[in-house]
């Protein structure tokens, strides 16, 4: 008998804790701000790293594509494409980063060389082009590319080498809604791929086009129908670098998902819905607490991010280790450590900016070759300068025509990390939609002090050259020029007549001009 012994107190949960976590966060950049951002004319949409090319293409809402270099120093341009006349809806890279595609509103898909930034070929479509996906190993012989329509529940494959105009397969009954995202895996050769309706599909891009058996049995025993008893459509598939974890970000219900590949499981879900936000900078639970103005404000701009030119634009990426993810909120840009459940870093919380596609760098740019162990037992100063890592994250941003860098450099001065790499045009103005009216002809006289010279034109075969000598003659441009060289039977030559020598005689010139252009 007596007073009742005090219980045990319950053991402490124990804090799950990464190994290494202070590695891997050090390989991402230090500064919580962009160190510099760069132009296009309109909209960036697109940020694409390629795999051991290490290049950076940048994509634009009027289908322009640009190709920059990652060296030492910052990101160098290299080189543009008008790639598509209209909004570029989807692109891709693939595994061995040689090839890119991109494919435009205007039922075409440009295939890329990324090595030696030349357009290898184009194909020609029927219809207009939803997604676009490489969907082959490295060093595969036959390149395939995944192409899904726009009105219709089909994927088509096609030699990505562009040789052949014609699908080689076209896969029919998977989908009962057009395919709006694709992601390859090639450690399980499998492609998973979904549509408006949210139902989420493995199958493999060879043989018979359906489900590997490296993978789940049943459809049933996974949880890939949580986006359709969500009423939620996932905006990107993203997988891990090693292939076993996929991560979604979805709409309306802004849930990020991370699932196990193989098993089709759902591992995480992290809220990051509106209402879950509101209810974090009330209760001032949220580690990006911001002023209640600002956030009224980015609140009204997150209606922005779910238009139909941005849903399918907004992804998550993962580190180089697999143990972070990173994606855009109104509150700034996350990196998420899915092992503890942790925010470890928020890039871009002060900056006037809604991320929205994201891509990483997380390379050595000096690197070159192996390092031996006599190299790495050495101490030189060039070695360890080539072997210091140079992170960098790009980011995209809502109705910004401009793509952000956030880098190790943290002494930037604001007024001039901007960089006026485009000539600036006025905000609001309307694009001009009178087309003007084209000169040419198919026939001309040419009158000179020796007679008249009749020429044929051809504005089929040339129309661009048919068109500046008809618009030139009709202004005068070529009166009054001098025929020093005449060829008999092949050609006649004349100089530019604004830019005469002067021990050339003019007197007895003749004329030159366009007559009756029929």
């Amino acid at each position: 008998m007596g007073p009742q012994l005090p219980s045990a107190a319950a053991p402490k949960k124990k804090r799950r804790v990464l190994r290494h976590e202070k590695l891997y966060v050090a390989a991402l950049p230090k500064s919580a701000r962009y160190s510099r951002s760069l132009m296009h004319k309109d909209q960036v949409l697109f940020t694409t790293w390629t795999p051991i090319t290490e290049f950076l293409i940048t994509s634009s809402v009027d289908g322009v594509v640009k190709f920059w270099k990652k060296d030492a120093e910052a990101i160098e341009f290299v080189k543009e494409f008008k790639a598509h006349d209209g909004e570029i809806k989807s692109v891709s890279v693939s595994q061995d980063g040689s090839s890119f595609a991109t494919a435009g509103a205007d039922q075409t898909v440009k295939i890329f060389d990324v090595i030696t930034f030349d357009l290898l070929s184009i194909l020609s479509l029927s219809y207009v082009p939803k997604c676009v996906c490489w969907v082959h190993k490295k060093g595969a012989s036959l390149p395939r590319l995944a192409i899904s329509e726009e009105e219709k529940p089909l994927i088509h494959i096609y030699d990505g080498r562009g040789e052949k105009e014609e699908p080689i397969h076209t896969i029919k009954g998977l989908h009962r809604r057009p395919v709006h995202v694709m992601a390859y895996n090639e450690q399980y050769d499998c492609v998973v791929s979904a549509d408006e309706n949210g139902m989420v599909e493995y199958w493999r891009p060879s043989g018979n086009y359906e489900k590997p058996d490296n993978v789940f049995e049943y459809k049933s025993s996974t949880n890939l129908f949580d986006f359709k008893k969500a009423k939620s459509v996932p905006s990107c598939l993203t997988l891990s670098g090693d292939g076993k974890q996929l991560a979604t970000f979805s709409f309306p219900d802004r849930k990020l998902r991370i699932f196990d590949f193989a098993t089709g499981k759902l591992h995480r879900t992290y809220d990051e819905s509106l209402q879950a936000l509101e209810d974090m900078q009330q209760a001032g639970s949220s580690s990006s607490k911001l002023d209640n103005v600002e956030f009224g404000r980015r609140l009204a701009q997150e209606r922005e991010v779910e238009s139909s030119l941005l849903t399918n634009k907004t992804n998550v990426i993962f580190d180089e280790s697999g143990n972070f993810v990173i994606y855009g909120t109104m509150v700034g840009i996350k990196v998420l450590n899915i092992f503890t459940n942790q925010v470890v870093k928020v890039y871009g919380k002060d900056e006037n900016l809604r991320a929205v596609n994201l891509s990483i760098y997380q390379g050595q740019p000096q690197k070159k070759g192996v390092t031996t162990v006599e190299m790495g037992a050495s101490s030189n100063p060039l070695l360890q300068e080539s072997e210091t890592r140079d992170p960098v994250l790009i980011a995209t941003a809502a109705g910004k025509v401009r793509f952000y860098l956030f880098t190790n450099d943290e002494e930037f001065s604001k007024s001039t990390r901007d960089i006026q790499n485009e000539r600036p045009t006025m905000i609001g103005a309307k694009k001009e939609t009178k087309v003007k009216k084209t000169e040419t002809g198919t026939a001309a006289v040419i009158h000179t002090t020796y007679g008249d010279i009749h020429i044929r034109l051809y504005p089929d075969a040339a129309p661009k050259a048919v068109e500046n000598f008809v618009t030139h003659s009709k202004r005068g441009y070529y009166n009054n020029t001098i025929f020093h060289r005449v060829i008999r039977k092949f050609m006649i030559q004349c100089g530019d007549p604004w830019v005469m020598a002067p021990e050339v005689k003019v007197s007895g010139v003749g004329s030159l001009r366009t007559n009756s252009a029929v």
